[in-house]
């Protein structure tokens, strides 16, 4: 817990968590993770990061969306858009790879390598000190398996002879007073028929079995979003989320218009966790 004191400048711990990648045939990756929660890790495999002291002032914060999916054989999915608070930026998960020799996106966390004929070819590398790396497609045997997106957490899962990789895991903060894990990877789709599709976790996607478009990430965790089948549609990523603690005795910290935000106080602090924003010019103001 941040240590309570009544005058700026503020201690503040934070997690902040970019949008997932779309999936296509490999599965997305997740948002950047960053954190400096005492300790809890950042993505990555990274340690919490340095306290954080905030001044009376204006400060930006910007909840990135997910990545649109995108087409199993014509198109990697989008990358997600980045989370921002103050100086801390988190970088938006990247895209799932379409079939053939389309390469996944690097990002917060790397997309998986969607299904090939020809060749296994690793993931997309993620971000230092936020995410992993996507899954390779691990296989070129009919029905043809492809890879995990990265998580926060671990790397996406290689695919293997008959089945797709999973996503990897997220990371787990109790900064709204209860664990939760966030920043999965979206799992590999299932390209052929008789693969067993991949899983996701921490907001990561599953993904269906064949003939089934990907599945979405879940909204304000920047899971990715998982691959599809063939002929169809990857899943959109999950929406990042910006969370925040000042000590109560701060004043109330108040937002621009475009912010969708809610507070709760959690032992000795109050906890601000923003779902939306509306463009990339929002701010928080503590007085």
């Amino acid at each position: 817990m941040a240590t309570i004191f009544g005058v700026s400048p503020y201690p503040c711990q934070y997690v902040v968590i970019a949008g997932g990648a779309g999936g296509a045939s490999g599965g997305g990756g997740a948002g950047g993770y960053r954190s400096n929660v005492s300790g809890e890790s950042s993505g990555g495999g990274a340690s919490a990061e340095s306290a954080l002291s905030l001044s009376a002032g204006t400060y930006t914060v910007t909840v990135g969306a997910g990545g649109n999916a995108g087409t199993v054989e014509a198109s990697s999915g989008a990358q997600g858009s980045s989370s921002v608070f103050n100086t801390i930026t988190s970088t938006g998960g990247g895209g799932g790879g379409a079939s053939g020799i389309s390469s996944p996106g690097s990002g917060g966390s790397g997309g998986g390598r969607g299904a090939s004929a020809g060749s296994v070819n690793a993931g997309a590398s993620g971000t230092t000190n936020q995410g992993y790396a996507g899954g390779s497609n691990g296989s070129t045997v009919a029905n043809y398996p492809t890879g995990g997106g990265g998580g926060a957490g671990s790397v996406g899962a290689d695919g293997a002879t008959g089945v797709s990789g999973n996503g990897g895991a997220g990371v787990s903060s109790s900064i709204t007073g209860s664990a939760v894990g966030r920043a999965g990877g979206g799992g590999g789709g299932a390209y052929g028929s008789g693969i067993t599709p991949g899983s996701g976790t921490d907001g990561g996607a599953s993904a269906s079995a064949h003939s089934n478009n990907g599945n979405a990430g879940t909204a304000n965790t920047g899971g990715g979003g998982s691959g599809g089948s063939s002929g169809l549609s990857g899943g959109n990523g999950g929406s990042g989320i910006v969370i925040f603690s000042l000590p109560i005795q701060a004043p109330l910290a108040t937002f621009s218009g475009g912010v969708t935000q809610t507070s709760a106080v959690v032992g000795s602090n109050r906890v601000y966790t923003v779902t939306a924003t509306s463009t990339t010019s929002e701010t928080v103001t503590i007085s």
